[in-house]
Formats: C-alpha cells, sequence, structure tokens
C-alpha cells in the first residue's frame, strides 16, 4: 500500500498538480491531505477545483488545518490594502459556500487503519491542537508522541520536512506543498509505502516547479496591492525558502512594540512591515528607523 502525503498546500495549485503528477508517475493513487489548503497565494478556486477533481477519481483522505479555521470563523478585522490581514480578506472572498461546506465537515484529526498494519494518527499541527508545532528539537513533541495511542503520527504546521524517532514511535513531517521552508524553493511532500515486515517507512521528496508561475499569479490578481508587504514575502520564501511570514511578522510587532509601546495584531502600520523586511533581507537597523517615525 502506498499514499502520497501532502500538507500545507496554502493555495498554490502549480506546486500541487506537480506533486500529484510526480505522485501519478509513481503510480501512486491513494492521497492524504494534512490541511492549510488555501491562504497567502492567488486564484485560491484554481487549487479547491483540483482538489475536488482528484477526489472524484482517486482515493483522498482529508484534514483540517489551522487555515480551514480562519475561513469558517471569518473576522470583521480583516481588510483590503492591508499587508497583516490582506491575504486572508482576499482568500475569504474568493471562497464559495462549497469550500466552506467542505472545510466544516473535515476532522481536526483521525487515524488510518489497514488491516494488520500499525495505525496511524493523521493531524495538521498535533493530534492535540490543529495549530500546536511538532519540532524535531522540542521535547513536548516526545511527550505528544509517548501520549499517542498509534505509534505513527503525520503531521505537517511548521513546514519543515522531518522524521522524529522516539521509543519506538515515528512522526512523519512532509513538508509543505506551497510555501515550504528550508527546501531552496522546491515543492515538499511524502511517499508513505507499506512493508514486507508490517511496518511504514517514508520517501521524502523535494520537487522543481514553476515558480515564477506562481509569482506572476500574485500581480496578475491583483492580490500584491490587497497585501503588499505579505506577498513580497511569499515571493522570496518561494523562491529561496527562507525567513518565514511569522519571523518577518514577529518582527515587525517588535519593532511597533519599541517604538509605540504596545502593538495588538492585525494593527501593525506598513511602515513597521519594510522595517522589519529592510533588517532581515538587507541588514538595515530597523530598531534605529524605527526611533525616527
Amino acid at each position: 500500500m502506498e499514499f502520497a502525503v501532502l500538507s500545507d498546500i496554502h493555495g498554490n495549485y502549480v506546486a500541487l498538480e506537480t506533486c500529484v503528477k510526480h505522485a501519478f508517475e509513481k503510480g501512486i493513487q491513494n492521497f492524504i491531505f494534512l490541511g492549510d489548503y488555501l491562504g497567502e497565494l492567488a486564484y485560491p478556486q484554481k487549487t479547491m477545483q483540483f482538489l475536488y477533481s482528484l477526489r472524484e477519481t482517486y482515493r483522498c483522505r482529508f484534514i483540517k488545518g489551522n487555515k480551514e479555521n480562519y475561513w469558517l470563523n471569518y473576522n470583521p478585522l480583516w481588510k483590503e490594502r492591508d499587508s497583516t490581514t490582506g491575504a486572508l480578506y482576499y482568500t475569504y472572498h474568493n471562497l464559495t459556500q462549497k469550500e466552506l461546506d467542505f472545510f466544516s465537515q473535515l476532522a481536526d484529526k483521525a487515524e488510518l487503519s489497514l488491516q494488520m498494519l500499525p495505525t496511524i494518527t493523521l493531524c495538521h499541527g498535533s493530534p492535540n491542537k490543529v495549530n500546536e508545532d511538532l519540532r524535531p528539537d522540542d521535547e513536548g513533541t516526545f511527550s505528544i508522541m509517548e501520549k499517542n495511542r498509534a505509534n505513527y503520527i503525520l503531521c505537517g504546521h511548521t513546514h519543515l520536512q522531518y522524521e522524529i524517532r522516539y521509543n519506538k514511535k515515528v512522526l512523519l513531517n512532509p513538508g509543505s506543498v506551497g510555501m515550504p521552508l528550508c527546501s531552496g524553493g522546491k515543492a515538499q511532500f511524502m511517499i508513505l509505502r507499506s512493508t514486507a515486515e508490517l511496518s511504514w517507512e517514508s520517501e521524502m521528496l523535494s520537487i522543481d516547479y514553476d515558480v515564477e508561475k506562481v509569482i506572476d499569479d500574485l500581480h496578475t490578481s491583483g492580490l500584491y496591492e490587497k497585501a503588499p508587504s505579505w506577498c513580497i514575502i511569499s515571493e522570496k520564501v518561494l523562491r529561496t525558502g527562507e525567513n518565514s511570514h511569522g519571523a518577518v511578522l514577529d518582527r515587525a510587532m517588535s519593532l511597533c512594540r519599541k517604538k509605540t509601546g504596545q502593538c495588538q495584531w492585525p494593527d501593525i502600520p506598513e511602515a513597521y512591515w519594510q522595517m522589519a523586511m529592510d533588517e532581515i533581507y538587507t541588514g538595515g537597523n530597523g530598531d534605529d528607523e524605527a526611533k525616527t517615525l
């Protein structure tokens, strides 16, 4: 038995199509999706139409990610032409009721049980929380693995590809299809295979795809105008896999607090986004710039 395991597409339909095509070339017809289907990137309907088409012909399992909770719990503070929430606003207003119904039916976690093979827990963040990181160097990860009923966990959310083994238990993260980190700009997914020893083995894959097409879409869709700094970060992550949106956001909020004494998401002025990017990408001194605002 073989499965292609894909997570964190984030609206990157170009990378998604490339990964699925690669899976087809390996003869795989079973798919597991671990959440975060949309967000950050343009034309979200293209990602959803591809997923709908895929499930009509092939066996697909879908799990909810934290982004799906965003769409199901619309925040009226989201607004256009705003680097903090513009991409969220854009994606939500490109959804139909069909997407909302699809997301609402997804479980936060599930189990994959096949005859004679070890049971696998499927989740986005962790078996406990959809937005919880399970990282290789975190004692909390080992505790969750130890307490989990199944010996195998498949999770995403961190956008990093890795395998963790602890006390005969295994955690596998396939990385991110659409916005991978530390990938050199390649899309990532995983192939999971059953073995003759009635166990599971993984093959981690990083695949070249048309990154420039995805970046062009940011402009032709109008998304760049709706979330300018966010799209600049997206462009750099897509090309390099370095400096996540979260890292730049944290720095922008830190600079804002130093200047104003407080900073509450999502009220982050564009100037602090610019300073954070200048500091991270070009080595500028955001602290000095913040003093002059």
